[in-house]
């Protein structure tokens, strides 16, 4: 089934394509819902299809020996998920979970290699995301390493905001936890500490925030340097 125009717009690599470009991969697109909590890949599982996210946004996790696990990067309406694939490998590294479901669009990993290796407007599109997802790994490793766990939920919740687009974050702090990589209790205390400062307001699997401009001062610079390349890409 071929995708509407007004459902691969808010993709933006999909609706940068021009129509001749666009046209060679329409009949290969499949719109999905992603379901909150869905596994599109375990780590080390063969990447069949890759996902453009529409609403939707899928976290990036690194499973460790030890059971433990911590989010190395996001994708939403800027970006792929399964970006590995145009780089000659079939196996993600990494557990690939939906974050905030709503729509998708997914193709077949031979599809998108194949549009990938004519060096068509579909190439340097995937490769300027590559740059930014590799900018954002590593950043939050820097920032898992060096700042307050506070910092850290702030930094994390504005970047959820901006792929996401929506007002109403649906998380709950065991959820928040396993992306930070910590514990239950720290998320808990520097949820306490945003609330307490009017950033946000918080029940249970809900978060708002409720001063942005409050909230971007507060994060740590990684926040900054993330959203400068986010911005560049996506703009």
């Amino acid at each position: 089934m071929s995708v509407t125009a007004r459902q691969y717009n808010e993709n933006r690599i999909l609706a940068a394509l021009p129509a001749e470009d666009f046209q060679r991969l329409s009949p290969h697109l499949e719109p999905v819902e992603l379901r909150l909590g869905q596994i599109l890949y375990e780590a080390g599982s063969k990447i069949d299809y890759v996902y453009f996210p529409l609403n939707s946004m899928v976290s990036l996790i690194s499973q460790l020996s030890d059971g433990s696990s911590v989010e190395i990067g996001v994708a939403g309406y800027e970006g792929m998920v399964g970006i590995y694939a145009v780089l000659g490998v079939d196996r993600t590294p990494h557990e690939g979970l939906v974050q905030v479901p709503g729509g998708a669009v997914r193709v077949k990993t031979s599809v998108i290699v194949e549009e990938f290796k004519r060096v068509g407007a579909l190439h340097p599109a995937l490769l300027r995301y590559l740059q930014m997802l590799l900018l954002q790994t590593s950043q939050i490793a820097a920032c898992n390493r060096l700042h307050t766990i506070s910092e850290r939920l702030a930094r994390w919740l504005l970047m959820s905001q901006d792929r996401c687009k929506c007002d109403d974050l649906p998380f709950t702090q065991e959820f928040i936890a396993l992306m930070l990589g910590t514990r239950r209790a720290g998320v808990t205390e520097a949820a306490i500490l945003l609330q307490a400062e009017e950033y946000i307001t918080y029940r249970r699997g809900h978060i708002k925030i409720l001063d942005r401009a409050g909230m971007e001062d507060y994060a740590c610079e990684c926040y900054r340097i993330v959203k400068d390349e986010f911005d560049r890409v996506v703009g």
